[in-house]
């Protein structure tokens, strides 16, 4: 038999580890810019990962469920399994061959280099599709993180298996392996108000590979979200999940006591050791349907309303609703958008007040004029002056800056 030794275990931290979430959270950005509206599908990827969990992503063909979670698993790098399931998939199209060395000495063992069981993160479209004997095997290997096939077992290195689905299966034999996926995130087609943005987008290059150790950041706030304190956050937690369960929504023990690894991941990224309300935005996540999402936005209002998150700013805005998130995610916004302006040898400005704005102009001319003006009115519609808090203020002084340098070079420009 064929025995891989567990791997060893993570030490926990003794402090947050920041400088992994903020090298996680740009990686994420890149893997979102350019698509319109998947931003948290993106990001919710990364919290899954880090809570240890399994993600479902729902949505109609073409709305670009795929390549989200390819360019996040490009960012972050590591083994990548992807396969398209059906009705006629076969184990071994996922698990590996027998293998034939093994099966003339009279042992049937697996052959599982490049495949699903040696993955770091999986990608599973269709996933509902599988036969009985595939999700049957799916089931031990999400669960555990072990696979068992003949005589194999095999300690896997899995940290997120995706699986996507067109829709929500209505066979009640599906149910247990769709429990197996703890958060949920449905997508709809791009809003007909968005679409010159999505036309836009489409014309542009996906963002470059980040560089760096983005793996073992990931393992490292793993390690961190696991020695997180949840005390403080339990009866908060405790008081949403009953909330939850009263207005409706279906809510298991399982589900119930793994929603806390949601709440600990969340509070790492956002840079602490210790989580609290402002992480309680995850647990919409955990509804099992679109309508029963909206439903727990809608009964966690109240307990919701402070939530924000720097790694995950789109997510937490998505779900939460709240002020908080929106300057967070609009500070971050902004502060790429300044950056990679600046980067192109712009004037671009910045986050502390635009102290790039006398470079020079901004590459692309109108578009870049139309992308910088845009994140500011979304401020100025948002935030009364008097209320903006300093760091998104400072973002703002650096696009009104910019702006006026896009201006000043259009002006001067030959015709």
């Amino acid at each position: 038999m064929t025995q891989s030794s567990p791997a060893a275990p993570i030490p926990a931290p003794a402090i947050a580890p920041t400088a992994d979430a903020e090298l996680v959270a740009v990686a994420v950005a890149a893997a979102g810019r350019g698509m319109v509206g998947r931003e948290a599908v993106a990001e919710t990827v990364v919290l899954c990962a880090v809570a240890g969990e399994h993600l479902l992503v729902v949505g109609a063909p073409g709305t670009a469920k795929s390549e989200a979670v390819r360019r996040v698993a490009a960012q972050l790098g590591g083994r990548y399994f992807e396969y398209l399931l059906g009705r006629f998939t076969e184990p071994n199209e996922l698990f590996g061959p027998v293998d034939l060395r093994r099966l003339r000495e009279g042992r049937v063992e697996f052959e599982t280099a490049g495949m699903l069981p040696e993955a770091e993160i999986a990608f599973l479209d269709e996933v509902f599709l599988g036969s009985t004997a595939v999700l049957n095997t799916l089931l031990g290997l999400l669960n555990e993180r072990v696979f068992r096939r003949g005589g194999t077992v095999l300690a896997s290195p899995l940290r997120i298996c995706v699986g996507a689905a067109n829709h929500l299966p209505e066979d009640p034999a599906l149910a247990a392996f769709a429990d197996r996926f703890l958060a949920r995130v449905f997508v709809e087609p791009v809003a007909d108000a968005r679409l010159e943005e999505l036309l836009e987008s489409g014309r542009r290059p996906a963002a470059p590979v980040a560089a760096g150790d983005l793996l073992g950041a990931l393992d490292r706030l793993t390690a961190a979200a696991r020695g997180c304190d949840l005390d403080a956050v339990t009866p908060l937690l405790a008081t949403a999940l009953r909330r939850m369960r009263s207005a409706g929504i279906p809510v298991s023990d399982r589900r119930a006591v793994r929603s806390q690894n949601l709440v600990a991941a969340a509070a790492v990224l956002d840079g602490r050791t210790a989580a609290s309300a402002r992480d309680l935005w995850v647990l919409p996540l955990i509804a099992p349907t679109a309508d029963t999402q909206a439903l727990a936005r809608e009964t966690l209002a109240d307990l919701i309303d402070q939530a924000a998150n720097r790694s995950l700013a789109h997510t937490a805005e998505e779900l939460s609703r709240s002020t908080a998130a929106r300057a967070e995610r609009l500070q971050r916004t902004g502060a790429a958008l300044l950056a990679e302006h600046a980067e192109h040898g712009g004037g671009g400005g910045g986050s502390e007040g635009g102290e790039h704005a006398e470079r020079g102009g901004l590459p692309g001319g109108q578009d870049s004029r139309l992308r910088l003006e845009a994140v500011l009115r979304e401020i100025d519609a948002g935030f009364d002056p008097a209320d903006l808090p300093a760091p998104l203020a400072g973002v703002r002084a650096g696009l009104v800056a910019a702006v006026a340098a896009v201006s000043a070079v259009a002006v001067v420009a030959p015709s």
